[in-house]
């Protein structure tokens, strides 16, 4: 399976860590493709087409998002089902994403603005995590690579794309 995420990001790198370590203890070998900049795609594009990954994952971030188009065309023209950890991907073309509903979110974000427009300290207001996450099949995608989604997975989705 090969990882894409920005390298420059120490929380990005931590996230990878993460999935470096669940892939590890589900005996899955990661192809680690770090980017930094712009330019740093195209030499992870030709790693992954050398080594032909079995699936793709994407860890989003400000970096990867900008050139998400890059990202979908890439594996749409390498046939390579991927994953994405936002569903703008997805809504974009992508095969499948579970990430944090930012639905969700943007009211907690609301809130904390709020607080701090009415004067609370940042370090006075808890640290706060997402609790709920959605899983969004493309299932215009999966047709296309040739893929049939579980019905299981699809009970499961949050939103399936016809």
């Amino acid at each position: 399976m090969a990882v894409l995420w920005n390298s420059a990001d120490r929380a990005m790198t931590l996230r990878y860590r993460q999935v470096e370590t669940a892939a590890r203890a589900l005996g899955v070998r990661v192809q680690p493709l770090g980017v930094r900049e712009p330019s740093d795609f195209d030499a992870a594009f030709s790693a992954m087409t050398r080594e032909r990954p079995d699936a793709f994952f994407i860890i989003s971030d400000a970096l990867t998002m900008l050139h998400r188009r890059r990202v979908l065309d890439f594996a749409a023209a390498n046939r390579l089902p991927a994953m994405y950890t936002h569903n703008v991907y997805v809504n974009d073309g992508g095969l499948m994403s579970y990430g944090p509903s930012f639905s969700d979110l943007w009211p907690r974000a609301a809130y904390y603005v709020d607080r701090l427009l009415t004067g609370a300290k940042p370090g006075d207001l808890p640290v706060e995590q997402p609790t709920k996450f959605d899983l969004v099949v493309n299932l215009k995608t999966a047709k296309i690579l040739g893929l049939t989604i579980p019905q299981s997975v699809l009970i499961r989705a949050d939103e399936v794309i016809q």
